[in-house]
């Protein structure tokens, strides 16, 4: 495994334990999303130079613009339930409460 493969997969493997385990406010479940889509667009695009095809060259720019798109729809979830539960905390949120 060569250095740079390792870093965006150490990269991804740290945004998915830190999804799992630090799950107190919705800002940090965002953030470890977003790293993770970074780390997956990294790889993406460095296995995309190394096959040297034309073919998959759309494809990061792809996963980038759905990962703007997932971002973009995670802030205004965040907006909505900081101003309807006044908090951003995860343990606040109750799906039966009206």
């Amino acid at each position: 495994m060569t250095p740079t493969h390792f870093a965006f997969s150490s990269a991804f493997t740290l945004g998915l334990t830190g999804l799992a385990f630090h799950r107190t406010h919705l800002l940090s479940a965002l953030l470890c999303l977003e790293g993770m889509m970074l780390s997956l667009f990294i790889g993406l695009s460095i296995w995309t130079l190394q096959l040297g095809s034309t073919s998959f060259s759309a494809a990061p720019m792809l996963l980038l613009a759905f990962s703007a798109c997932e971002a973009s729809a995670g802030l205004a979830l965040l907006v909505a339930t900081a101003r309807t539960h006044g908090s951003d905390r995860l343990q606040t949120l109750n799906l039966l409460q009206c």
